[in-house]
């Protein structure tokens, strides 16, 4: 007797699925850590550009209600600059915005398109200096913001982090031989460079909560209780809870947190407090974020998710991780070897 083949059976859809994530879940792991952190600061942009093509975005709203309020507090050259930008603005509206997201959507894919990282990169920076003149005022720092309000803004970090994830030609990735080193560490300023970035960043902030206006008793409420407004029920009440408590305590508060920036400034320059400094960096960005409503992007006007979120993305870029000797050394091998020795 004669037994004919049988067909495989089909796999189920399911197990497809449940095997394709199996293997995505693998291939992130064993990406670079500079690499996941550019693909980080692309989906970012990628967010940006859609929040950009949101209907709002082509209203006159858009000009008079985020760009325009940003020249107040400024000196007279960056406020003229930004009226003027505006009022250009406003008479060629949605051409203009429609280049602006397109350019951010390109910037997004660039990044994500590993050949394509280095010009993306360069791109996103440039743009991210424009955007924090023109768009952000310079992220109110000239005029006080406070950092539970954005301070310095959130788009010169998209630059910040652009420069320290730069590719360098290393592999850096998870548990493996050699020495541990941020991944800051071998972005276009070097070691030097990524220490006093950090520790203007957050001098900075921990100046900023210390002005009289951001520490009086009721302006860290005040501000957090207007975040409220156009929010989603979930988000309106975390944002004026969180102003009622806050409304009391404002000057406490922001001493503690110019005191933890300060601490955190300091903390990634010693070995021993490199660690904790990062925790707490990241733990001061996930509450910025959420006094900031995490940047308004839930209610249909918001630009960006705003500076808390890029603060904790930051930090990543400062978490020592394990280098790989051999693929060092394998990687200037080949770039020593003549082509036609490779076999």
């Amino acid at each position: 007797m004669i037994v004919e083949p049988t067909a495989p059976l089909p796999v189920p859809l399911t197990v497809r699925a449940a095997r394709g994530v199996e293997a995505l879940q693998r291939r992130v792991l064993t990406l670079p850590a500079r690499r996941l952190l550019q693909l980080a600061l692309g989906m970012i942009w990628l967010l940006d550009a859609a929040l950009q093509f949101q209907p709002y975005m082509f209203s006159r709203s858009f000009v008079t209600g985020i760009i325009e309020p940003t020249a107040a507090g400024n000196p007279r050259a960056v406020a003229h600059s930004i009226t003027w930008v505006a009022h250009l603005l406003l008479h060629h509206l949605v051409p203009f915005n429609v280049v602006f997201a397109t350019l951010q959507l390109l910037v997004a894919i660039g990044i994500l398109y590993a050949p394509t990282v280095r010009p993306a990169l360069a791109a996103s920076i440039g743009w991210a200096v424009l955007v924090w003149w023109f768009g952000e005022g310079l992220g109110g720092v000239l005029a006080g913001n406070t950092p539970i309000m954005g301070a310095p803004g959130a788009v010169i970090l998209y630059a910040v982090v652009a420069v320290l994830v730069w590719p360098d030609g290393r592999e850096l990735t998870g548990p493996g031989e050699g020495s541990r080193e941020p991944t800051a560490f071998g972005g276009l300023i070097g070691r030097r460079g990524a220490l006093l970035v950090w520790l203007a960043l957050w001098g900075g902030l921990a100046w900023l909560l210390l002005l009289p206006g951001n520490r009086s008793p009721s302006a860290m409420g005040s501000m957090v209780a207007g975040m409220a407004g156009g929010q989603p029920g979930w988000v309106r009440s975390v944002e004026t809870g969180l102003g009622r408590i806050l409304v009391h305590h404002g000057t406490e508060v922001s001493l503690i947190l110019a005191a933890l920036c300060g601490l955190v400034a300091l903390g990634v320059w010693f070995r021993p407090t490199l660690g904790p400094a990062l925790v707490v960096a990241v733990q001061i960005g996930a509450a910025f974020w959420v006094c900031e409503a995490f940047g308004g992007i839930f209610t249909g006007a918001g630009t960006d998710p705003n500076s808390g979120l890029l603060l904790i993305l930051l930090a990543c870029c400062y978490w020592p991780v394990r280098t790989r000797p051999d693929a060092v050394r394998s990687g200037a091998v080949r770039a020593a070897t003549p082509a036609h020795a490779v076999r």
